[in-house]
């Protein structure tokens, strides 16, 4: 007789919070429109046409704010190649951005780093890849134990006086 354990999954965000430059807009409608369908409530903060370039800075803070502001918020971060939007966003203590391009690495930064903000590249990734790799990033929990003990040293590397020694 064997019995099987289920893992639970992750706890449900509140909001899903989504943002992109123009580069981004396009995949952002489809991902949008995937997150609807899975019942997630979802606010977009722009930007709103992909035919006027914008600064992505501007649509990263947004996204970051809306994430840092409510306890169980996550946050999808598009822009062309992505790494953009990776810069901007990990530059906010508390938020582990993760830039995935594969299922395997929307997986392990759920797993491992208990992201919670996904960050696409709307120039290089398909709708269809996209999709899957957001579905598994809100679907896969986050593993705690050895991965907890490194999140809290990166939280507390983050608010020391960084360390130049005299050359």
């Amino acid at each position: 007789m064997s019995s099987t354990l289920s893992r639970p999954g992750p706890p449900e965000p509140e909001i899903i919070v989504i943002g992109c430059d123009h580069a981004g807009y396009h995949l952002k409608a489809e991902i949008f429109q995937l997150l609807r369908e899975m019942g997630y409530q979802v606010e977009d903060v722009g930007c709103h046409r992909p035919d006027v370039s914008v600064h992505y800075p501007l649509y990263g803070k947004k996204v970051v704010e809306v994430v840092l502001s409510r306890p169980r918020a996550r946050g999808v971060l598009i822009c062309g190649t992505g790494l953009g939007m990776s810069v901007i966003a990990n530059r906010f203590p508390g938020i582990r951005a993760a830039l995935c391009h594969d299922v395997y690495t929307a997986e392990m930064s759920r797993r491992h780093n208990d992201a919670n903000l996904l960050v696409l590249g709307g120039r290089v990734l398909s709708p269809d890849k996209a999709r899957e790799i957001v579905k598994v990033w809100l679907t896969t929990p986050f593993e705690g134990g050895r991965h907890q003990e490194r999140l809290e040293l990166l939280e507390q590397l983050a608010r020391e006086k960084p360390f130049f020694p005299e050359s």
